[in-house]
C-alpha cells in the first residue's frame, strides 16, 4: 500500500498482509487536530511518512459578547486596519455572529439555516453588520489560511506578508505600508504575547487588541494513545510544533507520563521542528534547545523542513 494509510483521526492503520514497508517508514507527529492537519497528513502520505495528528489545545470562547465588543470598538475607534492573525479567530468571530442571529428570534434568525450559511445574512443581522464593519477597513491576513477563511466570509483581503507568515512578517508589512499615525484592531487569542502590539506601536500605529478566546490544554486525549506508545518506544522520528500554545499543551498532556526532565530527555532523541521563532522560543523555555525553525512559517514549510531533518 503506497504512502501508508491513516484513519480519519490521523492515526496510522495496519498494512495489508505481506506489506513490509510500514516498518521502514518514518513516523512523525504534528501538534494540530486531525481536521486542522489535513494538509500535513496529505503531504505525509505523498512521502510515505506515517503521521499522528495531535490536538494539543482547545479554544475557550469569551462568549457571545465578542461580536458586540468588536462592533463597538470599530464604531468608537474607527480603525484603519483589521489585522487577523489566525483562521481560528476569523471562524470564531463570524460563527459567533451567525449563532447570535439564529438564537435572536428576530426576522433573520430563522433564515440562518446552518452555521456555514453565508446567503442567510441580512443587512440588520449581527453577521452582516460584522462583515460590513470588517470590509470597511483595510484587511490584513497573517497568511494564506487566514486569508482563505476571510474570503470564505466574503471579505476581501487587502494585504498579506509575502513570505514571513508571522508577527514579524506583519510588522515588516506595516513598515512598507508607511502606516504611521494609523489605527489597527487585532482580534486574537487572550494567550497572545504582546510582541505584535508593541512592534506595531513602535512603527507608529495605535493598536486596539480584542481578545476573543483563551487557550487551554486539550482535554480528550484518547487520540494520543497510539502516539504515546510509539513515543515511549522511541519510534517517533520527528515532531512539528505549530504554536507556542501547542508546546505548552504538549508538555501538560505528556506530564501524565513524564517528568519535565524526562520529557526533555526523550525529545532530545527526536527531530523537533518549530513552525516559527515564537514556537522555537517556547520550546527553548521547555529545555528543547535542538529544535529547527521552519524557514517558511507555514504547515507546508514545516513539513518540508521535517522531511529534510529525518531524511524522508
Amino acid at each position: 500500500m503506497e504512502g501508508g494509510q491513516m484513519s480519519r483521526d490521523g492515526q496510522p492503520v495496519a498494512e495489508e498482509a505481506g506489506g513490509s514497508a510500514l516498518a521502514q517508514q518514518r513516523t512523525v507527529a504534528i501538534t494540530r487536530s486531525p481536521d486542522d492537519a489535513t494538509e500535513f497528513l496529505e503531504m505525509a502520505r505523498g512521502r510515505s511518512i506515517r503521521a499522528h495528528a495531535l490536538p494539543t489545545i482547545q479554544l475557550v470562547s469569551r462568549g457571545d459578547k465578542i461580536v458586540n465588543e468588536f462592533l463597538d470598538a470599530a464604531r468608537a475607534e474607527s480603525p484603519d486596519y483589521a489585522v487577523f492573525m489566525s483562521s481560528k479567530a476569523v471562524r470564531l468571530l463570524f460563527d459567533t455572529a451567525r449563532r447570535l442571529d439564529r438564537a435572536g428570534g428576530g426576522p433573520h434568525a430563522g433564515e440562518a439555516k446552518a452555521a456555514g450559511s453565508r446567503s442567510a445574512a441580512q443587512p440588520g443581522s449581527a453577521y452582516e453588520r460584522l462583515r460590513l464593519a470588517v470590509a470597511n477597513m483595510t484587511v490584513v491576513a497573517v497568511g494564506p489560511k487566514t486569508r482563505d477563511s476571510l474570503e470564505s466570509e466574503g471579505i476581501r483581503v487587502n494585504e498579506m506578508p509575502p513570505k514571513t507568515y508571522s508577527s514579524v512578517g506583519v510588522g515588516e508589512l506595516f513598515t512598507r505600508l508607511n502606516a504611521v499615525g494609523r489605527k489597527a484592531i487585532i482580534p486574537r487569542s487572550g494567550a497572545a504575547t504582546p510582541f505584535l502590539r508593541e512592534l506595531l506601536e513602535k512603527i507608529g500605529l495605535d493598536v486596539v487588541e480584542l481578545h476573543l478566546y483563551d487557550v487551554c490544554a486539550f482535554s480528550d486525549t484518547a487520540v494520543w494513545n497510539g502516539f504515546r506508545a510509539e513515543f515511549a518506544g522511541g519510534r517517533i522520528d520527528g515532531i512539528v510544533f505549530t504554536s507556542a500554545s501547542s508546546v505548552r499543551g504538549f508538555a501538560e498532556i505528556m506530564s501524565k507520563d513524564y517528568s519535565a526532565d524526562g520529557l526533555t530527555e526523550r525529545l532530545s532523541r527526536t527531530a523537533v521542528v518549530a513552525i516559527g521563532p515564537f514556537t522555537a522560543d517556547e520550546l527553548k523555555k521547555a529545555g528543547v534547545t535542538h529544535n529547527v525553525i521552519s524557514e517558511v512559517h507555514t504547515v507546508r514549510g514545516a513539513f518540508e523542513t521535517m522531511a529534510r531533518e529525518i531524511g524522508a
